[in-house]
């Protein structure tokens, strides 16, 4: 075998053969003029980078860290990247940019499974629910931090009898010895940040059961949330494409900056080390729990099964190289949780400092992270209005990037089933679907919104995404073929050599379909009706969980049994048949379907012997 050097084997994985320069041509129009493309391949991968770096980058991430072994954690997650992440997500990328088709239409190359696709749709719906809202709390926190002292500095006027400040008139940064006594030091004691988040920000009521009324600087917020995505997305990539310049970049210079910031506070080293540092437990690996929690950061953080990849995916050039796109967005990925873990840990540890505490009674994740502990570091330090406003912001983009995707699911797969409608109505339909999404996200404003909001991250955004990924990897590797689809992979990037499809294979095949089942498996046996500051859940509420995620995943069965009775011939000739590509199944543009989806072999293939004695036209118009 001929042997390769550094240089050919990045040949191999970067160079694509059937193009000799795409980037030569991105610039003198759309290659698909019907759909679009994007401008360039920087505002694609601006877009997916940005879509894939989400809040538990910053808010999950950390803390999985420190609580599985510190950096003995790396070995599991990169491990789990390697394994499950980066082959999931190359095989949606190369979907959705074979087919140039949403989630939907993309299951023409499995009929009886395109419910897979109407439930990754819904669950873009969901979930851009609770990320507007999430972004609605941080365009508050951001306004709330421009005044100085911050106004969660301290138990103001707001505050009721149990604030306790422990450290209020004492501790400060120029006082050296001093003793703070940590929050929550007596039973029913709050800290101001944990106070201004539950009775000024939230206005939060005692349960699900207490509904109260809407809270107006949330539900302003949440407006202005919906009118900066509607803003950002009225073009569709064309817009979009502009803003992540910014939106994608802007979080790593807030991030580098509060790393700067923080490594030079007092106490820094200490919540390093906690973090990634001497406090790093190797004997952790040998517990299973550690290995889960890898596998399952890996999986959320990139947005496997929600939909974004496949849609970014489709408005991409036939001939772009996604094995180089792959790697790129999935390594930055991992490489942002990593650096704002430092960024995290640095201040935290600074905040243990200041009240004499272990750096472990200072750590959480979620919202106690982002809106009481973070927020309690960051009004110890000077000009804390300042941090406190670079933080929310980067919270606020972080959350822009994600909900961008989420829209954009959303709209790509109506416009692909309703072309005549939507296509020239892009503006309309991204206005229509925000403004849906406003009236939905409203009880997320409520006296009771917290607990509606954790509802739907518990039960919409959490193992329903590994039965989708399931199916999904099933559907193309064992139902379509995977070897099959490495044939139409191959028509995008350029014939490659057997040893180099022999990882993705073993990938696709067994080593990923293995690691999703087992988290599955662990999800649903592990599962814990989720609460919220320690109040539970109604019945009725966690009735309501179940439908959201039934209201997910009831579109596999119902659109695969549709599809078996409209369908013609005894049961075996119908799953057959459903089980076949559709004529639809193919590139977008006739110029780049080649001899392997021309009309004539596509019928020879369907039907080369009349063995199902079916009419192919009255079939196919039962497809969607």
């Amino acid at each position: 075998m001929k042997k390769l050097g550094f240089d050919g084997f990045k040949d191999l994985i970067f160079r694509n053969p059937v193009v000799i320069s795409q980037d030569q041509i991105q610039h003198e129009g759309d290659e698909n003029t019907e759909r679009g493309n994007w401008a360039n391949k920087r505002e694609y991968l601006l877009s997916m980078i940005g879509y894939a770096v989400g809040l538990g980058n910053i808010w999950r991430f950390p803390y999985l860290a420190y609580k599985n072994g510190g950096g003995a954690f790396l070995i599991p997650y990169f491990a789990m990247l390697l394994l499950n992440g980066i082959p999931l997500y190359f095989l949606e990328s190369a979907l959705g940019q074979f087919c140039s088709q949403g989630p939907i239409n993309l299951w023409r190359m499995v009929p009886l499974l395109q419910g897979v696709g109407i439930g990754t749709v819904m669950v873009s719906l969901v979930i851009s629910i609770y990320y507007n809202t999430i972004i609605a709390y941080s365009l508050y926190y951001m306004f709330a931090s421009m005044q100085s002292p911050l106004p969660w500095s301290d138990c103001f006027s707001w505050a009721d009898s149990n604030c306790n400040t422990g450290q209020a008139g004492q501790c400060n940064l120029t006082q050296e010895n001093t003793t703070c006594p940590p929050t929550n030091i007596s039973v029913g004691m709050q800290s101001p940040t944990e106070q201004y988040w539950d009775r000024v920000a939230l206005q939060r009521s005692s349960s699900l059961d207490e509904t109260g009324s809407i809270v107006w600087h949330l539900a302003l917020c949440l407006l202005l949330s919906s009118v900066i995505v509607t803003a950002a997305l009225i073009r569709g990539i064309k817009s979009s494409g502009k803003v992540v310049y910014f939106t994608a970049t802007f979080p790593y210079v807030v991030i580098i900056i509060l790393l700067v910031r923080g490594v030079t506070l007092e106490g820094a080293t200490d919540g390093i080390d906690y973090y990634i540092g001497t406090q790093s437990n190797l004997t952790k690996l040998t517990e299973a729990e550690v290995w889960k929690d890898a596998a399952t950061q890996i999986f959320y953080s990139l947005s496997i099964s929600w939909g974004g990849v496949i849609t970014l995916s489709s408005y991409n050039n036939f001939h772009n190289n996604m094995v180089k796109d792959t790697l790129i967005v999935t390594i930055t990925n991992s490489a942002t949780s990593v650096l704002a873990g430092f960024a995290i840990f640095s201040i935290l540890g600074h905040m243990a400092h200041i009240y004499k505490l272990p750096v472990d009674e200072v750590v959480t994740e979620g919202f106690g992270l982002a809106f009481i502990a973070y927020p309690d570091a960051l009004s110890k330090l000077p000009i804390s209005p300042l941090w406190s406003v670079l933080f929310f912001f980067m919270l606020l983009t972080v959350g822009l990037d994600s909900q961008f995707g989420g829209i954009e699911v959303i709209t790509t797969s109506l416009t692909d089933a309703f072309p005549k409608v939507f296509k020239s109505k892009h503006g309309l339909l991204t206005l229509a679907t925000t403004c849906f999404l406003y009236l939905l996200g409203l009880p997320c404003v409520t006296e009771a919104g917290i607990y509606w909001v954790t509802l739907i991250d518990k039960f919409a955004g959490s193992w329903v995404l590994l039965i989708l990924a399931f199916f999904e990897i099933v559907g193309v590797s064992l139902v379509y073929g995977g070897n099959l689809f490495i044939k139409d992979m191959e028509m995008m990037i350029g014939k490659r050599s057997f040893g180099f499809w022999l990882w993705w294979r073993a990938c696709w095949f067994f080593i990923s379909p293995c690691i999703i089942s087992v988290i599955l498996v662990w999800s649903v046996v592990t599962f814990v009706p989720p609460t919220y500051g320690g109040v539970p859940y109604p019945d009725w509420g966690l009735a309501l969980g179940w439908c959201i995620l039934a209201f997910i995943l009831m579109w596999i069965p119902l659109v695969a049994v549709y599809k078996l009775i409209k369908a013609k011939g005894s049961l075996r000739e119908r799953l057959k048949f459903l089980c076949t590509p559709s004529e639809e199944w193919r590139p977008y543009l006739n110029v780049h379907r080649g001899e392997r989806y021309s009309d004539d072999r596509y019928l020879q293939k369907r039907n080369p012997s009349n063995t199902l004695e079916v009419d192919v036209n009255v079939i196919s118009s039962s497809r969607l």
